[in-house]
């Protein structure tokens, strides 16, 4: 460029202006993008946990629930005395 080229001052500004917008978006962009992941890895581990959950409580009613599938618990809703008196009858 010769010195006698004046570049227009509004160019100028529209070109800083462009610049300063680029780099604002990019940052909110950037921003959200990585909220957004955050979000989805928080969901995977509550998802995995449930699962998790899940895989327990069936793992332990397994264990717990007799081989002949009378309830001896009393305090269980499922408790019923009659088959128990029927099943200790049949054992003993």
């Amino acid at each position: 460029m010769s010195a006698s080229a004046v570049v227009n001052p509004v160019r100028n500004v529209a070109r800083w202006s462009a610049l300063a917008f680029g780099l604002v978006y990019g940052y909110v962009h950037h921003n959200s993008l990585v909220a957004l992941e955050h979000n989805r890895a928080d969901q995977i581990k509550a998802e995995n946990r449930e699962r998790l959950i899940d895989q327990a409580k069936a793992e332990w009613t397994k264990k717990n629930t007799p081989a002949g599938g009378v309830v001896t618990d009393p305090e269980n809703p499922n408790f019923d005395l009659e088959k128990l008196l029927i099943h200790l009858s049949e054992t003993a």
